[in-house]
């Protein structure tokens, strides 16, 4: 088990470098092993792409016979897609044994690629570090499952959990590298959201800056319920290859969605809540059907109580700068009415702390 383990830590770093690249397909790594040696190793780089297994396979050519397979996701078994299965390819190289991570939760795979190699005689192994395997591809799992993309709420805070003083002042919060680290996650996501208000107050680009992209950039959303962004918004600037969102609602000016179509924008009119703000839960169901697997959420504390409150929210990633900035009239990271009781209030499971520099990241999935 320990050297499942060795190889299957190796598998999954493999995978890591396809952070960003891959959507809306799984993140996967393999490696071939032969005589307690690495022949092969690779990983899934894109959709159309050669997946894993194929490029180790291919890498290996003969030398794939009587080897160990480590595969951080279940052997796809399916034709659904622009690439052949690669459970065929598997048993087409005699190799002898296959080491799993978490089985496929696409219900086109789901065990069955795993059944099609035990019939042709191959042991299968599962659930090498399952726990890794699993986070690695959560946001695949949710969108596969249910037609949703994966929401990750992201806050910079303070110590007291205030992003802004009054006067709406709040760059820079945080430091250098906990700033390159929010472009890393921007990178890893297909769309980035805002609301208005942040746009009008800072005017941001939304791209990844600061790190190697290797040219991939997220959809910058913005929810903006009367339509008043300004058309001299960096973020509508998208001659560089990046596209912009925006949501609107139907008392929106149809002149200034004309312009802003004409201009390269694409906008989309949601769906309503009560209280005549957009309902985000209507949203994602949206996205999901464009294809979106995975969501940020960078907006400020209106948005983020919105995403809490109608539930949408999977993980959240608070970035907390060891500053006090106190003041009742401070902004705090999340607006809206109280809870009547603690009971009622979110809390977090499987939490990660992780120091950044200066700054310190919380990360946990909504219990």
């Amino acid at each position: 088990m320990h050297q499942d383990e060795k190889y299957m830590r190796i598998a999954l770093a493999e995978a890591k470098k396809g952070e960003g690249q891959t959507s809306p397909n799984p993140m996967v790594g393999a490696v071939l092993v032969k005589n307690d040696r690495i022949i092969s190793k690779g990983y899934h780089r894109g959709p159309g792409k050669l997946h894993a297994e194929a490029v180790v396979l291919k890498d290996a050519g003969p030398d794939a016979r009587g080897s160990t397979l480590y595969i951080n996701l279940e052997p796809c078994c399916h034709t659904d897609k622009r690439t052949p299965p690669c459970t065929k390819e598997i048993i087409k190289s005699e190799i002898k044994r296959v080491v799993i991570g978490i089985e496929d939760p696409n219900p086109l795979v789901n065990g069955r690629g795993i059944k099609e190699l035990i019939d042709a005689g191959i042991g299968v192994e599962e659930g090498a570090l399952k726990k890794d395997a699993t986070r690695i591809n959560e946001a695949y799992a949710k969108f596969v499952t249910k037609n949703i993309p994966f929401v990750i709420l992201k806050s910079a805070s303070s110590l007291d959990g205030k992003i802004a003083l009054p006067s709406g002042e709040s760059r820079w919060i945080t430091g250098k590298i906990a700033r390159r680290y929010a472009h890393r996650l921007r990178l890893m996501v297909d769309a980035v959201l805002v609301g208005v208000g942040t746009v009008i107050a800072d005017d941001p680009l939304l791209n990844v800056r600061h790190i190697k992209s290797k040219g991939k950039q997220p959809l910058r959303i913005v929810l903006d319920s009367r339509l008043r962004i300004p058309l001299t918004s960096k973020i509508l600037d998208t001659s560089r290859g990046q596209d912009t969102l925006i949501v609107t609602t139907r008392s929106a000016s149809v002149e200034k969605i004309e312009e802003l179509n004409k201009s390269g924008v694409k906008t989309v009119i949601a769906e309503n809540r009560d209280d005549g703000e957009i309902s985000l839960k209507s949203l994602i169901n949206q996205l999901g059907k464009s294809g979106i697997m995975s969501l940020m959420i960078e907006g400020g504390s209106t948005i983020s109580s919105s995403a809490l409150t109608e539930n949408i929210v999977d993980k959240i990633i608070i970035i907390y700068s060891l500053r006090i900035i106190g003041g009742k009239d401070s902004i705090s990271m999340v607006s809206g009415p109280a809870p009547k009781s603690l009971n009622d209030s979110v809390f977090l499971k499987d939490v990660r702390i992780k120091r950044l520099g200066e700054d310190i990241m919380v990360e946990g999935y909504i219990n």
